[in-house]
């Protein structure tokens, strides 16, 4: 693979019963890109579904692990490994509970937050320094069990402002593509008013 080629991955767990899942949305924002790249995240490689395309003028391969969220490490340092490429050319999207629902937030680097599937990628490659794009799906209110909240189907109400924040997500992958991790964290970073359907 060409060495300058960018790692895009998303976070999800596969199986149709997680498919429309907050915890998902990693999945469903690569899903989008894809689109936008003309590529097919298909392909078995590395422990993932791999596709191939061009976004913002830039050779990307486009993956979804297929390990299960918390163990998503092994799959995204074969792929980097595969790609002959630096954490720092790679970029994650996942869903985070510690965010508003509907807020985007590009980081350039940081620590896991809590979410699992970060956990595991920043142990396997021992840095925290990629680039990220976090989409916000906390509860407006309080829940029992956060997991079974990331892990249950988005009600229908829910599906639309979903879709949006996708859309922004695949914007912001875009924009630090294009214009880097700083100039995307300005444009992306704002607060946004949660749908009025939580």
């Amino acid at each position: 693979m060409d060495a300058r080629m960018r790692l895009i991955v998303g976070l999800g767990n596969p199986g149709p019963e997680y498919a429309w899942t907050p915890h998902n949305l990693g999945f469903l924002a690569l899903d989008r890109l894809a689109e936008l790249a003309g590529a097919r995240v298909e392909r078995p490689e590395a422990k993932s579904l791999v596709g191939r395309g061009r976004l913002a003028g830039h050779e990307v391969l486009l993956a979804k692990p297929q390990t299960f969220m918390n163990v998503s490490g092994l799959a995204v340092r074969d792929l980097l490994a595969r790609c002959e490429s630096e954490p720092t050319e790679l970029i994650v999207l996942y869903d985070d509970v510690a965010l508003p629902w509907g807020m985007i937030r590009v980081r350039g680097r940081g620590t896991a937050g809590g979410h699992n599937g970060m956990k595991s990628i920043i142990g396997a490659l021992g840095s925290m320094d990629f680039p990220r794009v976090r989409l916000g799906v906390q509860p407006e209110h309080p829940v029992d069990d956060l997991a079974d909240y990331v892990l249950r189907p988005m009600r229908r109400a829910l599906l639309e402002s979903a879709a949006e924040m996708v859309d922004a997500a695949a914007e912001a992958v875009q924009a630090i593509l294009m214009d880097g991790v700083g100039r995307a964290m300005t444009r992306f970073n704002r607060r946004v008013q949660p749908p009025e359907s939580l």
